[in-house]
């Protein structure tokens, strides 16, 4: 089969050991993206397969329908969304989907929330300047940074992401506390954990407030502008989510105004994010290039499932 991998911005795919999978396939590796419907059609017509990396391309029909040649779309993790499957199941391509693992994800939003907690990335990066323990040249914002212990960390949504930012927000002394779906409060309760009585006290208690909802069109905006101007001016706002949960602008403003005090966030509406974002000028903001999964035990079950499913569909199985 004629096999495309898309949106390899690191070509990442083909160290790994599960490629050997796709021997005897002729693969064709993409390090860019393409967004218009046309080149796109243009460069993929060829292929029999492609393997997408979660939601980095759409496929809407009027993209689909221009693949002549295209038999099977192998997704990475699970299809959420950005594939018309209704359109793909007309013109006869099948879908497969893969595995995913809340780890990565988990670890990257602790990870996160300790870099932002005790500024270690300006430390750091001012310390290659000859600047010693200096978090900002302005002085408003070289502050100190913050221990986790005893404070309150705040979690919307408590499934398995969640749950392991629980675990982590236990384990560092923090006091845990989570808003929901009902079947997320009362898991959380069972786990020995608080359960918020409303989003806005969620949003008043929070120290850390970390979002871990899916995305879909009843949760499409909904982080509002209000719930965000109830934080602490010293609170950090996490999301390694999804971006369209937060209301379109809401988090600018926020924080511009000062409540919450700081970001962290690894997800953005427009992918890969320009240089000139305005989020990136917000020096309260930590952003790292949405790599909640983009790691090497992650990838390997990714695409060895994705692969798997290439050769099973090969097999005619």
């Amino acid at each position: 089969m004629k096999i495309a991998i898309l949106d390899d911005y690191q070509d990442s795919a083909r160290s790994l050991s599960c490629f050997s999978l796709l021997d005897g396939h002729e693969v064709k590796t993409f390090t860019n993206s393409s967004r218009g419907i046309g080149q796109l059609a243009i460069r993929l017509a060829p292929f029999d397969a492609l393997v997408l990396i979660r939601e980095r391309t759409a496929f809407p029909r009027a993209l689909l329908s221009r693949l002549p040649n295209l038999k099977l779309i192998s997704q990475t993790g699970k299809v959420s969304g950005h594939v018309d499957v209704a359109a793909a199941t007309e013109l006869g391509i099948a879908i497969a989907e893969g595995v995913g693992s809340p780890v990565a994800p988990a670890e990257l939003t602790w990870a996160l929330i300790m870099a932002a907690s005790r500024k270690i990335v300006p430390y750091a990066t001012n310390l290659k300047d000859g600047l010693w323990q200096t978090a900002s040249v302005n002085p408003l914002l070289n502050g100190l940074g913050t221990v986790l212990r005893g404070r309150t960390l705040a979690i919307w949504g408590y499934g398995k992401i969640g749950r392991m930012v629980a675990g982590y927000g236990k384990a560092f002394g923090m006091q845990v506390v989570v808003w929901g779906s009902e079947s997320s409060r009362a898991a959380a309760l069972a786990d020995g954990f608080m359960a918020a009585g409303s989003r806005e006290e969620l949003f008043d208690r929070a120290d850390v407030l970390s979002v871990h909802l899916r995305l879909s069109d009843n949760t499409r905006g909904v982080v509002t502008h209000a719930d965000l101007a109830r934080m602490k001016p010293t609170a950090l706002f996490v999301n390694t989510s999804r971006a369209e949960l937060v209301a379109e602008g809401a988090l600018e403003q926020a924080l511009t105004e000062g409540s919450p005090g700081f970001a962290a966030l690894d997800v953005f509406t427009s992918e890969p994010l320009a240089p000139d974002s305005p989020i990136l000028r917000i020096p309260t903001v930590l952003a790292t290039p949405h790599i909640g999964y983009v790691e090497k035990d992650s990838y390997e079950m990714y695409f060895g499932a994705a692969f798997e499913n290439i050769v099973a569909y090969a097999k005619g199985e």
